[in-house]
């Protein structure tokens, strides 16, 4: 979990929406689904927009799956004996090491805004996971953060590998749930660098 003192402000719709993706996608990206969280995905909609298409397609992942074989499957991606599948971390995307540069940026980035580490938080900062995290408050106005702070974020730590990272997990054969995971991560990071590209 992360932190940080702020007023919150009125948090317009488009907002929300974009919160409430950042959040879904940390919270399945950060530790292997409960039998809950695969119960409430499970009631996703969707609509004929790609996302939509996206959302509809992790719904019935979520349906066709239990918590046992989706925390398997977590662990074989993410973990593994020795290491995962994937490694999402935007350092290893970046350079091919964990714990470089890339890293040392968030940190830099996320002490003018004032985000502090807190609990027992175990990754990196430039986990996919925290980095949606992060955007998720940014968006809901938890940190204090205008679109043109948030453009800048997200360009400097994400934009650069994050849709590489969603399209490695979708086309993974070592995934079936995780699969439409990515769908739903490739499609939502191209419409935000799409938008964030827009004037403001």
């Amino acid at each position: 979990m992360l932190s940080a003192e702020a007023v919150k402000p009125e948090v317009d719709e488009i907002d929300v929406l974009r919160s409430a993706e950042y959040a879904l996608l940390s919270v399945l990206l950060g530790q292997a689904p409960s039998e809950d969280l695969l119960t409430r995905v499970s009631d996703l909609r969707g609509d004929a927009t790609p996302l939509g298409l996206a959302h509809i397609e992790l719904a019935d992942a979520a349906r066709a799956i239990d918590e046992t074989v989706a925390g398997r499957e977590y662990f074989n991606l993410f973990i593994g004996v020795g290491r995962g599948e994937l490694l999402p971390y935007g350092s290893y995307y970046q350079t091919g090491f964990l714990h470089e540069r890339p890293l040392a940026r968030v940190r830099e980035d996320l002490a003018e805004l004032g985000v502090e580490r807190v609990g027992h938080m175990r990754e990196p900062e430039d986990h996919i996971a925290i980095l949606c995290e992060i955007m998720a408050g940014m968006a809901r106005g938890d940190f204090p953060a205008d679109m043109a702070r948030q453009g800048q974020f997200f360009e400097r730590h994400i934009e650069p590998w994050a849709a590489r990272f969603f399209a490695d997990l979708e086309t993974t054969s070592a995934a079936t749930f995780y699969k439409s995971v990515g769908r739903v991560g490739r499609t939502f990071i191209e419409l935000e660098t799409e938008a964030f590209k827009l004037p403001h």
